[in-house]
Parts: C-alpha cells; structure tokens; sequence
C-alpha cells in the first residue's frame, strides 16, 4: 500500500482483499476489516466496490477499485471523509 508499510498491512493477520462470487468480498490490512460490496460491468477493465466494517473498533465506510493485470491486482481505497491509498496485491499472496 501506497501509505502503509507492509508491517502495518500483516501486523493483525496477512493483508489480504477478496472478491467472492455474487458481488461479495472482505477487505483486511492493519487494524481494518471490511465486507466488500462489489459490482463489475461487463465491458468494465476494473471492479469497483464500497465496504463498510472497522477500523480499531471505530466504524469506517468508503469505496475503492480494482483492476487485474495477470495475477496481479492493482486499486485504490478511499476511506469516506478520510485517507486513500493505492494497493497492490498477488492472487494467493504476495
């Protein structure tokens, strides 16, 4: 992540964004863990999605994007009234 170090992304548990079949998923780094709501056009080169959970017990909601390159996937999460950060993540780890 573009504003958080990669200490701070495994430091509860490994970093990690899932998108699940039906417009689902999980967003976790650091001390965040989100549920993902996710929705691709087809014609779409990204995924775009909000999620809602929190942030060290504090609620936190915003809206992101993905974009897959291979098995690597490329965004941006934007924290609604808050920070943003580019990601960049490997399908099944680093």
């Amino acid at each position: 992540m573009e504003q958080c170090d990669q200490d701070y992304v495994d430091m509860d548990s490994p970093g990690h964004i899932t998108f699940k079949k039906g417009g689902a998923g999980q967003l976790h780094f650091g001390c965040v863990e989100a549920e993902l709501d996710w929705r691709c056009e087809a014609d779409a080169e990204r995924v775009e999605f909000t999620f809602s959970g929190f942030d060290e017990g504090d609620e936190v909601t915003g809206r992101g994007w993905a974009k897959a390159e291979g098995t690597r996937l490329t965004g941006r999460i934007v924290f609604h009234q808050g920070d943003e950060s580019g990601f960049a993540a490997v399908k099944g780890g680093r």
